[in-house]
């Protein structure tokens, strides 16, 4: 698929804990590695500054599109738009979404990100691919986050 990206994660943790993770604007920086700025809210742009090494020059930016408790967190924004000199503004954003599902021994977490087939094509493949690597990533650092004691 050249359109989405989907991964998936089962996590060790109770649908609320995960849920706090990913809707905290603190929590989710902490994991995430950015410092946003203030709590997620529908329709409002959240704005934050990337602290993984060599991104720390990266202003994050997405627009908050549903807030579900405990069930889905989504929000559009443009994939690694990295460059300094680019104005990203102009393009279509993706949509991600992340699902939370109860399981047997904890959350099932489901992260998607959708809509790549309506970027640039000159960077289209540069950008599925750092995404796709990127929420691989983000997973594994998701459950290191719910893992410690809270």
């Amino acid at each position: 698929m050249t359109d989405r990206i989907e991964k998936r994660v089962e996590l060790r943790a109770p649908v609320a804990r995960v849920w706090r993770a990913i809707s905290d604007y603190r929590e989710f920086g902490a994991w995430f590695g950015v410092r946003l700025q203030e709590p997620f809210a529908v329709g409002k742009e959240a704005v934050g500054q990337i602290t993984h090494r060599g991104y720390e020059h990266v202003t994050w930016r997405a627009v908050v599109q549903t807030i579900e408790p405990e069930r889905r967190l989504s929000f559009t924004w443009h994939p690694y738009a990295v460059d300094p000199k680019v104005d990203y503004s102009q393009e279509t954003p993706t949509l991600v979404e992340l699902r939370l599902e109860p399981t047997a021994s904890g959350t099932l977490l489901i992260v998607s990100e959708s809509g790549f087939d309506k970027i640039p094509a000159a960077r289209r493949a540069e950008a599925l691919r750092m995404n796709a690597d990127g929420w691989g990533q983000q997973l594994v650092n998701i459950e290191r986050h719910v893992a410690r004691p809270s």
